[in-house]
């Protein structure tokens, strides 16, 4: 597991580094003392885990996942106030770890990130067509399954799907299930050009949009059919209009 630590602190950043060494499965690939800087290491190095500081200059921590948007990897901040946890978890953090970094708090984190990354595919010389026939289409239908209740739906039907902790709900008909997979394992098997993802924690299929209307800085809000709005991030606002667009 490839880790990316970011902290203004230089001494905090060796005392990950110590602690992480103990774990023979991670590997840091780098360090960023900055939001700007964490911005250019995510992109260069794609981390599976990100060790993230709150307050720093500029940016804080909160502000990066923001303009992140799905580029952000998993993570766990790490932080000497512990007044922000509830909006940690709000923006979908596995973890919430108080300075100084307790070796077993992080070893429980490191878990939950192991547990949380999406298999790797099995080596298969026919593996890029086996990965087109993965493709969903609206058409398809698919089985969900939440404790004893059971559906047989088409994606068609399908109108939001939303992140719930490890898990993702499904918006349709008039019910919510839940299935254990991640937002972004589901992303990559549904066809892009219905299904778009509006921020961080929400996916809607382009064809239940009823209404968007102008939101703050730039960005939009959108009501589906059958009820629920969305807000699309900054980010996301700018490519919904680059792709829909005359």
């Amino acid at each position: 597991m490839n880790v990316l630590v970011v902290d203004d602190s230089r001494l905090a950043r060796q005392e990950l580094r110590r602690l992480l060494q103990r774990h023979p499965d991670v590997t840091v690939v780098g360090e960023a003392a900055n939001a700007d800087e964490a911005q250019l290491r995510l992109t260069e190095l794609r981390p599976d885990l990100l060790l993230l500081d709150i307050h720093m200059p500029g940016r804080s921590g909160f502000e990066l996942l923001a303009d992140l948007e799905d580029a952000a990897p998993q993570v766990v901040f790490t932080t000497a106030f512990d007044q922000y946890a509830v909006q940690a978890f709000e923006v979908n953090a596995l973890d919430y770890l108080l300075k100084p970094v307790d070796e077993q708090r992080l070893a429980a984190a490191l878990a939950k990130a192991r547990t949380a990354q999406p298999a790797g595919p099995a080596p298969d010389a026919a593996e890029p067509a086996a990965a087109a026939r993965e493709l969903l289409r609206e058409t398809d239908q698919v089985f969900v399954k939440d404790g004893e209740r059971c559906w047989f739906v088409r994606l068609q039907d399908v109108r939001l799907l939303e992140v719930a902790d490890n898990y993702t709900r499904l918006h349709f008909h008039d019910v919510r299930p839940l299935i254990p997979r991640t937002l972004q394992q589901l992303e990559a098997r549904l066809d892009p050009a219905v299904f778009f993802r509006v921020n961080r924690q929400q996916i809607i299929n382009l064809k239940w949009v009823e209404h968007i209307e102008p939101w703050f800085s730039s960005t939009l809000k959108i009501r589906l059919r059958g009820g629920g709005e969305v807000e699309v991030s900054r980010q996301q606002s700018t490519r919904f209009r680059e792709a829909l667009s005359f």
